[in-house]
């Protein structure tokens, strides 16, 4: 009885210290939004504050939201407040995420139950056995799957987990590997969904000609120093020659002392959670492989549409297993239901941070940021003010490529004003884009990847955050000297 009353006087006093913290800021939030300066700021640093303290990310986004909304709109909040849920739900790249993970999440439930992933998992145990051997070959399956990076953490950290399972490798370390390959390594090679989106915006804003996107966005990839950082340092710390530490650490010992090997927490957002698996008899590779390189093979037929090669690989699926006895038509629909449901809690996070990203955008924040980096600006300082202003909107904001649409038309221009290096300039912005969202505790990387391992995405974030660091570190010395040699 008095744990329970402790229980309840601890949440009424910390929502009672939560509306004084609201009065106070609203206080402060008094005339237009042009006015706020500094005060912009706020419900960014009580999002970070209310995210270390409670570790709960759900709360921590709709609070935040909820304050950006009291301090834009005072009284008459709520209206705007549900505009804004009803034109993200409305909103054409969530309806995309929407598909594309809730099918990735059926395409993985199918091959789960057609023994697939058994199959493959018994398959490269036999040329992985060890724990070292087994993250290799994850890191290299990332690599090899370099379509999107939606496809590449999904299908890895699902296939993966159960082997890295059996070399007691904390899910926060696959979490990881995986997370710090997918985007990477798409920013890095140009037959990717990362590289037509951001080709079409260079078209878009007058740096390259109609049709001449990729070609263009092929001559920023040297200059992508934070992808080519994080997907080296990747096999580095696999291979010990950097140590593993900080939290990490901390999880490695976990597992191999304990045996627990997801954080506290993992089973919310786990998409496999709660399933039972059955080893499936006569298990065959080929329902593995043959769905994954027909999606890989789809995607690229339709000119690198996501949309379109999950929505043909289901279809293929449905003829390739019925035809084969694999399971029949009802089984295929409860699976690929049960997919789409395994993918839902994962994607209300990504709802909940767009909803953030909209209150920050409508009390000025972008722009106060941006502001405040143009101060800085210069043709030698130009890729590194670049670099660690939008990566820092992005790890705030978690909008993904959507800060890439709001930062082309700025630096493209501001590029060719200053006379300095643009494809130095893009390359900056797509560090900081992969930057930001490998650091940030919301962003669609970090969900979906921590959907996809089993492991709590603040948990992952924060194991993650050191190794960002290092490869930041490392960024900010390569864009300073590209940017002061004046190549």
């Amino acid at each position: 009885m008095n744990s329970k009353f402790e229980g309840y006087s601890k949440v009424i006093k910390t929502y009672g210290i939560l509306i004084v913290f609201f009065i106070v800021v609203l206080f402060l939030a008094r005339g237009d939004v042009e006015s706020f300066g500094p005060v912009t700021l706020i419900p960014a640093a009580f999002l970070l504050v209310y995210i270390f303290y409670t570790k709960r990310i759900l709360e921590s986004l709709m609070l935040g939201g909820l304050l950006g909304f009291l301090m834009a709109h005072k009284g008459d909040f709520f209206s705007p407040l549900s505009e804004s849920f009803l034109n993200i739900m409305i909103n054409e790249d969530i309806g995309w995420l929407f598909i594309v993970c809730g099918l990735m999440g059926s395409i993985i439930a199918l091959i789960e139950k057609a023994g697939g992933a058994y199959a493959f998992g018994e398959w490269v145990s036999k040329r992985a056995r060890t724990k070292r051997s087994t993250l290799l070959w994850t890191w290299i399956l990332g690599v090899v799957i370099f379509i999107d990076d939606y496809l590449n953490c999904l299908t890895v950290g699902a296939c993966m987990s159960p082997l890295t399972d059996k070399h007691k490798v904390p899910r926060e370390f696959l979490a990881y590997i995986v997370d710090s390959t997918a985007a990477p390594v798409c920013v890095l090679i140009p037959i990717s969904t990362w590289a037509i989106f951001i080709g079409s915006l260079m078209e878009q804003h007058g740096m390259a000609p109609d049709g001449q996107g990729v070609a263009y966005f092929i001559r920023t990839i040297p200059f992508n120093f934070y992808g080519w950082f994080a997907a080296l340092i990747v096999p580095l710390v696999i291979l010990g020659i950097i140590p593993v530490f900080g939290p990490m650490k901390k999880a490695v010992i976990r597992a191999e002392e304990t045996g627990v090997l997801a954080p506290p927490g993992s089973e919310k957002i786990d998409m496999k959670a709660g399933e039972k698996f059955e080893v499936p008899a006569n298990a065959k590779l080929s329902t593995f492989f043959l769905p994954i390189l027909f999606l890989v093979a789809s995607t690229i037929y339709f000119d690198i549409d996501m949309q379109m090669g999950v929505i043909s690989t289901c279809a293929f699926i449905f003829v390739y297993y019925i035809a084969t006895g694999v399971m029949g038509p009802e089984e295929y629909m409860d699976l690929l239901i049960t997919g789409i449901k395994n993918m839902l809690f994962p994607l209300f996070m990504v709802v909940l941070a767009y909803f953030f990203a909209d209150a920050c955008e409508q009390i000025g924040f972008m722009d106060y940021v941006i502001g405040l980096g143009m101060r800085f600006m210069s043709p030698q300082m130009l890729p590194l003010v670049v670099f660690i202003t939008f990566g820092i909107t992005e790890f705030i904001m978690g909008i993904s490529w959507g800060m890439y649409v709001i930062a082309m038309p700025i630096v493209i221009p501001l590029a060719a004003a200053l006379g300095a290096n643009p494809f130095i300039a893009v390359g900056a912005v797509c560090s900081a884009g992969v930057w930001g969202s490998h650091i940030c505790f919301y962003s669609d990387a970090t969900i979906l990847t921590s959907a996809a391992c089993g492991c709590d995405n603040f948990r992952h974030a924060i194991t993650q955050l050191p190794y960002g660091v290092v490869g930041m570190i490392l960024s900010v010395i390569a864009f300073t000297t590209v940017g002061l040699l004046g190549i």
